[in-house]
């Protein structure tokens, strides 16, 4: 019968990963304050401004969520 016995040192992935968490809360937070930023800016905007732009009200949360996921 062989044993084996492993006795080399693994390195920890924990601050890894402990990091990677991080960075993607920090990465959402960017991006609601980016959607919040947009949404409220494109609030303002009058009817007739709307209308230029060729925009409606219907269009602010998909505006607002597309301009947040350019965010990095």
């Amino acid at each position: 019968m062989a044993y084996f016995t492993d006795t080399t040192a693994a390195v920890s992935a924990q601050p890894r990963r402990i990091a990677a968490i991080f960075d993607a809360i920090g990465l959402k937070l960017r991006q609601r304050r980016v959607y919040r930023q947009t949404y409220n800016e494109l609030c303002t905007l009058t009817a007739r401004d709307l209308a230029d732009l060729g925009f409606s009200r219907g269009d602010f949360r998909r505006l607002s969520l597309e301009a947040s996921k350019m965010v990095k």
